[in-house]
């Protein structure tokens, strides 16, 4: 099953809407058929494995990190496709939440007499598909919020310099932090400062089918922008405000800009309506990029769910440009707070990641 778990990593960031599963066919003690879901979340990790085993998989132990589909998608149940190959047995991490396949995938096997067994490693497959599950459980993604600071916590000179802070190592790093969300979300004073592209570009990983979105209340993002002037090529989402006049939003719908609107709150977007729209558009894990009110606004609604901090080895002072701006608090016990999980050393750089204390699900 770690096998299994190790395969179904290699979707993450490329399989939305549909969650990244592994498996592993094992035969008289050895393996004889790997899969992972595919790009785009077809074929599924169960008929990849059954393809490369062939013949061999009859009386074979299927592990799998979610339980197999049951209903008729755009490809045919991998219930039945176990069947059809004669595995013998499914070990299966956890059952899929999904109310199209929820315990009836289990059903169906044990129906067709294949021994099915459950909650093998549960913890570390619900982890990994975390995103999958806060879509199809609460109607929401998960997010990682990015940050490349000094050891103050600025990203910029008091001037706007801000490249490079990190060094070359963290910024592959972010890239391949890229390549594993569906989804990468910027504010519009980003746009207006960098003017990103927002792809990934690691030799390889260039073709992840990741969607750009920018929150942009005032449709303020130039005709002009990458993210615009580049959607035909890598789809890019400006979530907005209400209200705007046709012929303000007709230059990005002809870009191929793909809008959205969702009401406001006291301080701008309502970004639990955002990242609701993006789940029902069926992205499951988002990367928040920035800027600093972005980040402030995904703090004080408790929408962050993991951080992803990369310090640089230097100090700029407080008329610097702050990663968060002000959350206004009123308490200490208000402060968001989160558990580190993992620290990397990348060449002068330092990755530390985090987890809220609210418990992820």
């Amino acid at each position: 099953m770690r096998a299994a778990l190790a395969l179904a990593r290699r979707g993450l960031g490329n399989t939305w809407p549909n969650p990244a599963v592994g498996c592993v066919l094992v035969k008289h003690g050895r393996v004889i058929g790997r899969g992972w879901t595919q790009p785009g979340g077809r074929p599924h990790a169960e008929t990849e494995a059954l393809r490369r085993a062939g013949q061999n998989a009859r009386g074979a132990t299927a592990y799998v990190t979610l339980e197999p589909c049951s209903h008729h998608g755009r490809t045919p149940p991998c219930c039945d496709a176990l069947t059809a190959a004669g595995v013998a047995r499914v070990v299966m991490a956890m059952r899929d939440p999904d109310p199209r396949v929820n315990g009836r995938g289990v059903t169906m096997l044990r129906d067709a007499a294949i021994l099915v067994e459950e909650g093998l490693l549960e913890a570390e497959a619900r982890a990994l598909n975390a995103g999958f599950f806060r879509r199809i459980e609460r109607g929401l993604p998960v997010v990682t919020l990015k940050l490349a600071t000094t050891l103050d916590g600025r990203i910029a000179t008091d001037s706007g310099e801000s490249r490079w802070i990190t060094g070359p190592e963290a910024r592959r790093e972010a890239h391949a932090l890229r390549a594993r969300h569906d989804a990468i979300l910027v504010g519009s004073g980003t746009v207006l400062a960098d003017d990103p592209d927002l792809t990934c570009r690691i030799l390889g990983m260039e073709r992840v089918p990741m969607l750009r979105v920018v929150a942009d209340a005032r449709l303020r993002t130039p005709h002009t922008a990458r993210l615009v002037t580049t959607a035909r090529v890598a789809a890019t989402c400006i979530v907005t405000a209400p209200g705007h006049p046709p012929a303000a939003q007709a230059p990005f719908t002809a870009a191929g800009v793909e809008l959205l609107t969702v009401g406001q709150g006291d301080d701008g977007l309502d970004l639990r309506a955002l990242l609701g729209a993006l789940a029902r558009r069926g992205v499951t894990r988002v990367l928040a990029e920035g800027g600093a009110g972005l980040a402030a606004g995904l703090l004080r609604a408790g929408l962050v769910d993991r951080l992803a901090w990369f310090h640089a080895p230097g100090v700029m002072g407080g008329e610097g440009h702050p990663a968060v701006q002000g959350l206004h608090l009123a308490a200490l016990a208000a402060m968001p707070r989160f558990r580190r999980v993992a620290v990397k050393p990348l060449g002068a750089d330092l990755l530390t990641e985090y987890e809220s204390s609210a418990e992820l699900g």
